[in-house]
């Protein structure tokens, strides 16, 4: 995936040097229409349909991704020749028709490092459609997987451990879970206080694919820097990431009552003594999501440690515990008053 990194810089490099023309091999009729090819090189989103050289307006990284079981990933964005996104008031991104977000997933120590599955969102004059492509064994194609799949993984974790999973590709109404926002189909991590560019892509670069670049702020801590911010403002950072795509009065855990954005007040609704809410066998016997001071008796910790599919959060994309992205929360809860509630 290293090499994939690499290559994503190199993109960039050649996408700026074009004068925003979309490359040739970008099927753009394929990529606005709609089908949905069996095939991932259909959409000529890779040169010579190999993962390491995409045809890529912009790579990106985020400052505080979401966890997915310590898989790298590697984000590239294909804009169409003329177009260009807006950051909006509340910071997401308003990308044109045309677009397509390619994130694809892998692990170093796993298959000589190439990727397992690859993402895409495209942006359609309907909507946002997700499709998710598995690649295949020869690493030549990658295949359409509209039903899912479980790939077996495995891997060692930064701590050295070793992990044998039954990697899940979700499905398409699983991808419609997380991305729902009031029930319409939306990208969930590209938003500007949370999206970092690479520094090849230049000021020129920005203004070629956005109407108002000054408006690109990453503010969000990394979660796992502490340089980078507070212990609490590290920790909402990592709900924002990992909790908040379903967590917002839109999402589709809006009748948990339980809202857990950036931009949200750290009170009741985010979990200070919040009692459960549809929740469950999830709360575990406990009173209160978050109780201040006291990890072992919030039901937020309970979720995020548990392998349990009625317990677990989030729901999907993990079959793993992110061990470190807990023990943040957990240090976060512990170190809060008594009497925060």
């Amino acid at each position: 995936m290293k090499r994939i990194a690499a290559a994503l810089i190199a993109a960039l490099l050649c996408a700026s040097a074009g004068g925003g023309a979309a490359p040739a091999a970008v099927d753009q009729a394929l990529i606005e229409g709609s089908a949905m090819p069996a095939k991932l090189s259909a959409f000529g989103l890779f040169a010579g349909n190999d993962p390491a050289r995409p045809v890529a307006s912009f790579a990106y990284t985020l400052r505080t991704p979401l966890f997915s079981d310590y898989a790298e990933k590697h984000r590239f964005v294909s804009i169409p020749a003329g177009k260009r996104a807006t950051v909006l008031a509340d910071g997401t991104v308003d990308f044109p028709v045309g677009t397509v977000i390619v994130k694809s997933f892998g692990w170093p120590d796993f298959n000589e490092g190439r990727p397992v599955e690859t993402r895409l969102l495209i942006h359609r004059a309907s909507g946002w459609v997700a499709l998710p492509y598995i690649w295949d064994a020869d690493g030549r194609d990658a295949s359409l997987a509209i039903a899912g799949r479980r790939v077996p993984v495995a891997f060692k974790s930064p701590d050295g451990t070793a992990h044998a999973i039954q990697y899940g590709v979700p499905n398409r109404n699983q991808c419609k879970e997380c991305h729902s926002r009031a029930g319409t189909i939306v990208p969930i991590g590209p938003k500007a206080r949370n999206l970092v560019l690479a520094d090849t892509v230049g000021a020129d670069t920005r203004a070629l694919y956005f109407t108002n670049p000054a408006a690109l702020k990453p503010v969000m801590p990394r979660w796992d820097d502490p340089a980078s911010g507070t212990l609490q403002d590290r920790a909402r950072a990592y709900l924002e990431a990992n909790c908040a795509h379903c967590h917002n009065p839109e999402g589709s855990a809006s009748n948990s009552g339980l809202f857990l954005r950036w931009t949200d007040p750290v009170g009741v609704n985010y979990g200070i003594g919040k009692r459960p809410t549809a929740a469950g066998r999830g709360s575990g016997g406990m009173d209160f999501a978050i109780q201040p001071g006291d990890p072992d008796h919030s039901f937020l910790i309970y979720r995020l440690e548990s392998l349990d599919p009625g317990i677990a959060m989030p729901e999907l994309g993990r079959s793993t515990v992110h061990k470190e992205g807990a023990a943040l929360l957990r240090e976060w809860i512990a170190a809060m008053p008594k009497d925060a509630d």
